[in-house]
């Protein structure tokens, strides 16, 4: 015999369900809720349709900390929805899907930081918003690919611990006279994009302008025009004098890039034959409109956060926006 709650939401799961409804009955549910939508900019096409804001991981953590809606409802991966809760104790913050993580938090745990500041007594933590909330906690300044360099300069120091991203960590250190000693993490979705693929669209396209994300490794950006966040990507090509651009980073961003500057034309460095591999985060593609009809519904899965823990990590997230 199926929930109640399977029942109420069988509409949504139902595949002939007309998309129309499902956009005009996720707007009444979020009126209904005085919910927020949040989408980061690696969400799949609707779902950053239907949001009141779209970003990178700093846009959207300001939004987070600015909103006064009573809901917010993230459509992005685990650590981000922690990130808003963090910031709004008070508030009921919703996830699509609650299985949306995310390789590169993966990387580090709790204990392991612990274990990487024991061999470097003294040396400040910088953790990229990548992170858990456990990690967050044991960290002493977070912060995103937009503000990565800006956060290390404002510390004042000789030397920091940057985790969880070896890739973003090397990319301080040439913008920095400040010693980073780096996590061996990554991002396994920006790992999976290669310079031979940049260079053979580069080919392709000669008066394409290479954009990339600087979670890429080293090679890929040597290979680059310009290295950006996906907020600073967005910026970038809406006020270059380019109309071609090869994009070093997830394919979600593409549908914002496209909406916001029809005129131009893009193409995601990525291997021929692209087929869910290559620059594809299948986390971020987790959250549907199905899904996101049934947290509105039922304000569930929700994300809580031990109080022990959301106090300290929030110190470190407050300190991050507080670098201008």
């Amino acid at each position: 015999m199926p929930s109640a709650v399977i029942e109420k939401l069988q509409q949504y799961l139902e595949p002939t369900t007309p998309r129309a409804e499902l956009m005009a009955r996720i707007n009444d549910l979020r009126r209904v809720r005085h919910a927020v939508i949040l989408s980061h900019n690696y969400q799949v096409g609707d779902i950053q349709d239907l949001a009141d804001f779209v970003g990178d991981s700093l846009e959207l953590s300001r939004r987070a900390a600015e909103t006064e809606a009573a809901v917010i409802v993230f459509c992005g991966v685990h650590f981000m929805a922690e990130t808003a809760k963090i910031l709004n104790p008070d508030k009921i913050v919703v996830l699509p899907d609650v299985t949306a993580g995310c390789g590169l938090s993966d990387m580090l745990t709790r204990e392991q930081l612990v274990a990487f500041k024991a061999k470097h007594p003294g040396v400040p933590v910088v953790c990229y918003v990548n992170t858990s909330a456990e990690v967050k906690a044991e960290s002493d300044i977070c912060c995103t690919s937009s503000n990565a360099v800006a956060v290390v300069k404002s510390l004042g120091v000789p030397k920091v611990l940057f985790v969880p991203d070896k890739h973003l960590a090397h990319w301080v250190a040439q913008h920095t006279e400040v010693e980073v000693i780096a996590w061996d993490g990554y991002c396994p979705v920006h790992q999976r994009i290669f310079p031979e693929d940049v260079v053979r669209l580069k080919a392709e396209h000669p008066g394409a302008e290479v954009v990339v994300h600087p979670e890429c490794p080293a090679d890929v950006i040597a290979v680059a025009d310009q290295v950006f966040s996906t907020g600073g990507m967005m910026k970038y090509v809406r006020e270059a004098a380019a109309t071609e651009f090869i994009i070093g980073t997830e394919v979600g961003i593409v549908h914002r890039m496209e909406k916001e500057n029809p005129h131009k034309r893009f193409y995601v460095a990525q291997p021929p034959g692209f087929c869910c591999e290559g620059a594809f985060c299948e986390h971020m593609k987790k959250n549907t409109l199905e899904r996101l009809a049934w947290c509105l519904e039922d304000l569930e899965p929700r994300i809580e956060i031990p109080e022990h823990i959301a106090v300290r990590a929030r110190c470190t997230i407050e300190r991050m926006l507080a670098v201008r």
